[in-house]
C-alpha cells in the first residue's frame, strides 16, 4: 500500500502547555489542531478549496498558513511574525506605551498610505507623563505600509518554496485580528497580483453581529470542526449497529432455513 499524507507537528513541550491551560478552565482537550486549518473550516468554501486558495491566519506573533487544491490541504506553515511587530514600530517611532500603540493600530492604522488624507490628524499619547501630541496619519500610514509589505512578501516566498504559487486561482483568504487593518486587501492585491479577501466566520447563527469577524475565525472554526467530528462518529456508529443487526438478521436465517 501506498499514501502520501500531510503532516503537521509541533513542540511537544508546546502542545503540553496548552492542553494544561484548558484543563486548569476545568474543561478537557480532546485533540489540538492547526489553527489555520481551524479557520478553514469557518471562512473558506468548497469552491474555494478546490480550485485552490491560501488562507492566511494573521495574529499578534505569527502568521499561520495553510494551501488548499483540489479539496485537500497540501502545505501549512507558520511564520513567526505579525502583529506585534507593527505594534512595536508605531510605540519606538511615535514614543508611546506599547498599549497605546496597539489602540492607534487598531483604530487609525491604513496598510496602504495612499488611502489616508493628509489633512487627518490622530492624538497620540506620551510616555512618563507628558502631554499627547497630535501627529498626522499620513505618517502613521508610512510607518505600517512598509512593515505589511514585508509580511507580504514573507508569505509570496513560502508560496513559492512550496511551488503552489501558480495553484492557488481562489486568490489568499485573510482572517485573524491582524488582517482587519485598512487597505490590506487593497495592498494584498497589488503585491499578489491576486484575488483577496478578508475572511470571516460562516454558517453561523444566533448573536452573529458578535461573532462575525476575522478575529473569531480560528474559535469558530474549532466549533465546526468539533460538530464534523462529532456527527463523523455518530454515523460511524450508526453503521457499526447496522451492520451488526444484518450480521445477526443473516445468521439466523442461515440457521433456520
Amino acid at each position: 500500500m501506498e499514501a502520501k499524507v500531510h503532516i503537521i507537528t509541533c513542540a511537544n513541550d508546546m502542545a503540553k502547555n496548552i492542553v494544561k491551560c484548558v484543563e486548569r478552565c476545568n474543561l478537557t482537550a480532546d485533540q489540538l489542531i492547526f489553527s489555520a486549518l481551524a479557520s478553514s473550516y469557518s471562512v473558506l468554501t468548497d469552491d474555494e478549496k478546490e480550485l485552490g486558495v491560501c488562507i492566511v491566519d494573521i495574529g499578534a506573533g505569527t502568521m499561520d498558513m495553510s494551501v488548499f487544491t483540489n479539496g485537500a490541504l497540501r502545505h501549512s506553515a507558520v511564520i513567526p511574525v505579525a502583529g506585534n511587530q507593527v505594534t512595536s514600530d508605531i510605540a519606538k517611532i511615535f514614543r508611546t506605551p506599547v498599549a497605546h500603540a496597539e489602540d492607534i493600530k487598531v483604530k487609525y492604522a491604513c496598510a496602504l498610505r495612499q488611502l489616508v488624507s493628509l489633512e487627518e490628524n490622530i492624538e497620540v499619547p506620551s510616555v512618563g507623563g507628558r502631554p499627547a501630541r497630535t501627529m498626522s496619519r499620513h505618517t502613521l500610514a508610512e510607518v505600517v505600509e512598509p512593515r505589511y509589505q514585508e509580511l507580504f512578501e514573507l508569505i509570496q516566498e513560502e508560496l513559492k518554496e512550496c511551488g503552489l504559487e501558480d495553484q492557488i486561482a481562489a486568490g489568499i483568504v485573510w482572517t485573524g485580528g491582524t488582517s482587519k487593518l485598512e487597505g490590506v486587501v487593497e495592498f494584498a492585491e497589488e503585491v499578489f497580483q491576486m484575488p483577496v479577501r478578508i475572511g470571516e466566520p460562516q454558517d453561523i447563527q444566533g448573536l452573529t453581529e458578535y461573532v462575525k469577524d476575522a478575529s473569531y475565525a480560528s474559535v469558530i472554526g474549532l466549533l465546526h470542526y468539533g460538530l464534523q467530528a462529532s456527527q463523523d462518529s455518530a454515523k460511524e456508529s450508526k453503521n457499526r449497529e447496522g451492520g451488526s443487526v444484518l450480521s445477526r438478521l443473516h445468521a439466523w436465517f442461515k440457521g433456520e432455513f
